[in-house]
C-alpha cells in the first residue's frame, strides 16, 4: 500500500469522525419523535413528541401545563401534568426553556392532542434531569409553598387574679383593729 492510499483513508476516517460528531444533537437523540404540529395526526397512538416548553402554567387544582407555543390557544399540542402526578413526575416547572421528548399515549381534548405525563420515565434526553418538587411545595397554593402559620387566637387569654401583699384577709374595715 502507498502512502498516498494511507493518507487518503486517514483523511476519510477523520471526515466520517468530525461529521458523526458534529451533527446537531435533536438529530441525534430525537430522529423516531415527531414534532408538535404533527401529532394531532397521531391520536390514538403512543408516540415521542419533541418540542420546546415556552411556559408551564398552573391551572386549577394544581394542574401543571407545559405550553409549546406563544399562543396556548392556537397550539396544536400540550403535555398536562396532574396534582397527583407531579410526586412521581418532579418540579415541572424547571423545564421551561428547554427542548423535551415525551412518550406517551396522543389524545384528543378540545379539539387539541396531548399527552398526560405521569411518570418522570416519559421524558427523555437532558430534560429527563429535573428535580424533585419541594417538600413544602402546595399545588392548591399557587405560588406560595407554605402550608400556614399558627396564628393567636382572636380572644384575649384568661389571667390568674394574683393575692394582694397588702389585704388583711377580712379585716379591712376602718377603725378595727387585727385581733392578736
Amino acid at each position: 500500500m502507498t502512502w498516498n492510499r494511507r493518507i487518503r483513508r486517514l483523511v476519510k476516517w477523520r471526515e466520517t469522525i468530525l461529521a458523526v460528531l458534529l451533527l446537531p444533537p435533536p438529530f441525534l437523540f430525537a430522529a423516531d419523535c415527531i414534532p408538535i404540529h404533527e401529532a394531532a395526526r397521531h391520536v390514538g397512538e403512543t408516540q415521542c413528541v419533541t418540542g420546546k416548553v415556552l411556559r408551564v402554567k398552573a391551572g386549577n387544582s394544581g394542574v401543571h401545563f407545559l405550553d409549546f407555543c406563544e399562543d396556548q390557544m392556537a397550539c396544536p399540542f400540550t403535555v398536562v401534568v396532574f396534582a397527583g402526578d407531579l410526586k412521581d413526575v418532579g418540579d415541572v416547572r424547571r423545564l421551561e426553556g428547554r427542548t423535551i421528548e415525551v412518550h406517551g399515549a396522543v389524545k384528543l381534548y378540545d379539539g387539541r392532542a396531548e399527552i398526560i405525563l405521569r411518570r418522570i420515565s416519559q421524558i427523555t434526553g437532558g430534560a429527563a434531569m429535573i428535580p424533585p418538587l419541594p417538600k413544602t411545595y402546595d399545588v392548591e397554593n399557587r405560588g406560595h409553598f407554605s402550608a400556614g402559620r399558627l396564628r393567636p387566637s382572636k380572644k384575649p387569654a384568661k389571667t390568674k387574679a394574683t393575692p394582694n401583699s397588702t389585704a388583711t384577709y377580712g379585716y379591712d374595715v376602718e377603725g378595727d383593729e387585727p385581733p392578736e
